[in-house]
């Protein structure tokens, strides 16, 4: 037996052993998801978690530890319980403020902070919470606290756990692990040894990719096209990076790399006439090849073969003619790119609802997202094809939070260039607000959207939790992307970094 299977089994004696110790339970259990390695123990969480919700030990044993309270919440509201922010009213005064007393508690006001970001929309009393300790922790960061504290502070200030990618936060928290007080060693053993073989898995994918591309020939007949392939392996990664769904990972980079070449079409290359000439043709594909420029018949072949490979695929394995579903996407995809191409050509300026109501789509994060539901669901039933091919919340809010963090990042650079209008400069066209106020008002938007993806995931739903996974992460990804500016059409040192932390660079083994 190898070096990994024997840790994980004495992680799951652990996660027994412990099965009196709630909080060390917890702490276990954030420890392992930390680590990236919450998909080997995906039964063993979901008993735990069972278990503790149902014994009522949040609500009335540690109602005095807003450690242990915020601890649990976060877990259990992650994990899809409806666990009720109520829990958290005990920690208010008579006049229904966060009590003072809780400043001196910076561990449990990081807990609380960390747990605010699982809001839901008007759950005012979460809202409160991230306001008193968004300000309490930055007031704590200027008192002598422990070294180690104040760089978990100001990380989690800079970006919260809840919206941090999961490879990326497993790479940078194996470090802080290792000086944890309740730092299991053969968790961070098997830790690393699970990031290195999956790091190999990726390293195959990368080598996939990179003999699909030079095949496919986009880079070379389309050199006015963003040649990303590494960054977007990088992206997809970051929704998907189990060893079993290697498959899946190759195909949505695929559907990446074409969609970052049509989209270039679209912004750079293609005049008005050309641009309705292939938005007709996705949308009727009778014979529409032959009235397409050269460069935009390669376009529309690769296109049409990678449907056709991936609706292949799923036949094969499912029965299911899914190539009208996917054409569908494609065709409402090239809707929104020309749209937004008319108004930049007339230098019309829309509204922020009209603008939001094209955005969405037009970040392309639907039509990735339908073609990863097809990609990793078992068992697709009609009833959940009809779901996803409609307008469904659980799609719209990641697709618009990547259109907004995309918006925030990008804007400064695009009203220099004088570039089509984003939502920064839609929302000071219409309210004759300063671009210090715009990019304000679409963070807190950006917040809003978190609460109601939030809100989804609660919600029971037709679809495999591997799916709504990959939802979740597509918001996190677009948060991550865009943090530090444009992180993918123009990568920056943090996207540089971060792809040769996950794709290039093993944690060290003793």
């Amino acid at each position: 037996m190898n070096r990994s299977k024997v840790l994980k089994q004495q992680l799951n004696a652990l996660l027994v052993e412990r099965i009196n110790e709630p909080v060390a339970l917890l702490e276990l259990i954030d420890s392992i998801q930390r680590l990236g390695v919450g998909y080997h123990f995906e039964e063993e969480i979901k008993v735990t978690l069972d278990n503790i919700y149902a014994s009522g030990n949040i609500q009335h044993s540690w109602s005095d530890d807003l450690y242990r309270v915020s601890l649990a919440f976060r877990l259990l509201r992650q994990h899809g319980y409806h666990m009720s922010s109520d829990v958290f009213g005990r920690f208010k005064d008579e006049k229904g403020n966060f009590k003072l007393s809780l400043i001196g508690d910076v561990k449990g006001m990081l807990n609380l902070y960390e747990a605010a970001h699982l809001c839901l929309p008007r759950e005012y009393v979460m809202d409160e919470a991230w306001g008193f300790t968004n300000r309490n922790l930055k007031k704590a960061l200027m008192d002598q606290i422990e070294p180690s504290l104040a760089q978990k502070i100001q990380h989690s200030l800079e970006i919260p756990l809840h919206w941090r990618t999961i490879r990326q936060e497993a790479k940078h928290y194996m470090g802080d692990y290792a000086q944890e007080d309740h730092m299991v060693p053969i968790l961070l053993e098997f830790a690393t040894l699970d990031f290195n073989s999956v790091q190999c898995m990726h390293q195959e994918n990368l080598t996939n990719m990179s003999r699909w591309w030079a095949d496919l020939g986009l880079s070379t007949n389309l050199p006015f096209a963003r040649d990303r392939l590494v960054e977007t392996l990088w992206c997809t990664i970051g929704l998907i990076f189990e060893p079993e769904f290697s498959m899946t990972r190759e195909a949505l980079t695929k559907i990446n790399c074409l969609i970052a070449s049509i989209d270039d079409v679209y912004d750079i290359y293609g005049s008005q006439d050309e641009l309705e000439l292939f938005t007709t043709a996705v949308q009727t594909r009778v014979d529409a090849m032959e009235s397409l420029p050269d460069y935009m018949k390669i376009c529309y072949l690769a296109l049409y073969n990678t449907i056709d490979e991936i609706s292949y695929n799923i036949m094969k394995e499912q029965g299911l003619d899914i190539k009208n579903n996917l054409k569908k996407m494609w065709a409402e995809l090239c809707k929104a790119f020309l749209v937004e191409a008319k108004w930049f050509k007339m230098s019309y300026t829309p509204t922020l609802d009209e603008y939001l109501s094209n955005g969405w789509i037009s970040s392309s994060r639907p039509l990735i997202l339908v073609h990863a539901y097809f990609l990793v669901a078992q068992n697709i039933t009609e009833e959940a094809i009809n779901c996803i091919s409609n307008d469904l919340n659980l799609i719209r809010w990641p697709s618009l939070m990547f259109r907004l963090c995309n918006d925030v990042a990008t804007s400064a650079d695009e009203i220099q260039r004088g570039d089509a209008a984003t939502s920064i400069q839609c929302y000071m066209h219409e309210t004759g607000a300063s671009e210090e106020v715009a990019h304000s008002n679409i963070k807190e938007l950006i917040r809003d959207v978190w609460k109601k993806l939030n809100g989804e995931c609660l919600t029971p739903s037709l679809f495999p939790k591997p799916y709504v996974n990959i939802v979740v992460n597509l918001a996190r990804v677009a948060y991550c992307l865009y943090r530090c500016g444009e992180g993918y059409g123009n990568p920056n040192f943090d996207t540089r970094e971060h792809v040769k932390e996950l794709l290039f660079q093993p944690m060290p083994t003793t």
